[in-house]
């Protein structure tokens, strides 16, 4: 078993996602603190032009298996094209970003292994040759630490928590090809239907503004979505307004939902209720807007506005705006 840190990179349509440069940057202090290096995983269909890109932001090693019946996620054949590959090259961490692919594939991973798994962690450091996770749990409303015993030491970040590396265009990597394993697959993606054209993934934004059931109803969202597009964010929701049929419940934040850390969270008619925090009160700034000054979210946010948001968020808009054509 060697010390070296395995980072999945994660890929959709031929496209890194940033949670994949976040896990190399991470990935690369561990290694450095192992005394050994940072490798890299990448699964998929045409994927032959990533690599050098994965070697830029810290990757010495890129295994990859490139073949069609990984084009599109499949837990079943990712999981065992994995497990086969980590028999071979014994990692001694695996690192995965939390995203909806990384929760569905990790525990899939770690059961086949026999190991442990410390899932959505904010903080990971390297104690007498061990890792030590930091993760948040009931609700967030406590952080545990926890040592993995077993190995490889198999581990989920939860995205944008940690900043992404300087890429180097002048690094390089060694390429392995890797059979691919995917086995006696027993269900297969027949279809995915993608968010609308323009959405941007609450998951993976830095700027979110989301609206709960102060909104009023449906057109609430509207005044949402203006504020979303100066700011170039993603439209969020809490469970309320979801479960009331005025968004989807891809938008939704909250223990029942995404959680997200963006660098800017503006919540706007939400209460604040513990199952909602649960899932954002990790951005790094939290801006409020309710008409009742009473509200819980006041207390979670760094900034608050009390007032009608229907007068508030067209002039937040307007001042937005203002200020990015300075």
């Amino acid at each position: 078993m060697s010390n070296n840190v395995l980072v999945f990179a994660e890929q959709r349509n031929g496209v890194l996602k940033r949670v994949a440069f976040e896990m190399l940057g991470l990935g690369a202090e561990l290694a450095a603190a192992l005394g050994s290096q940072v490798e890299a995983v990448l699964l998929g269909a045409s994927v032959d032009s990533l690599p050098d890109t994965l070697a830029q932001y810290g990757a010495t090693r890129v295994y990859v298996a490139d073949d069609p019946a990984l084009a599109v996620y499949s837990s079943e054949g990712y999981a065992n094209t994995l497990a086969a590959l980590i028999g071979k090259v014994e990692p001694g961490v695996i690192l995965i970003g939390a995203t909806a692919m990384g929760k569905d594939l990790a525990p899939r991973l770690a059961a086949r292994l026999g190991v442990g798994l410390a899932p959505d962690c904010t903080t990971l450091a390297v104690a007498d040759g061990r890792l030590v996770a930091t993760r948040p749990i009931y609700a967030g409303k406590a952080l545990a630490r926890v040592r993995l015993t077993g190995d490889p030491q198999i581990v989920t970040v939860r995205p944008n928590v940690l900043p992404a590396p300087e890429p180097d265009v002048a690094k390089t990597a060694t390429v392995e090809p890797v059979d691919v394993a995917a086995g006696d697959v027993r269900a297969r993606v027949v279809e995915v239907l993608a968010a609308g054209e323009g959405e941007i993934d609450v998951a993976e934004a830095t700027v979110i503004v989301a609206g709960g059931r102060g909104l009023g109803g449906p057109e609430g969202f509207d005044l949402i979505r203006r504020l979303a597009r100066t700011l170039n964010a993603a439209v969020g929701a809490s469970r309320a307004a979801v479960d009331a049929g005025w968004i989807d419940h891809a938008h939704q934040v909250g223990q029942t939902g995404k959680t997200v850390t963006p660098d800017l969270y503006i919540a706007c008619g939400i209460s604040g209720a513990i199952q909602h925090l649960a899932g954002m009160k990790t951005a790094k700034c939290i801006v409020a807007v309710n008409k009742d000054a009473e509200a819980p979210i006041f207390n979670t946010a760094d900034y608050g506005i009390v007032g009608d948001l229907n007068v508030v968020l067209p002039l937040l808009d307007q001042e937005c705006q203002a200020l990015l054509a300075e």
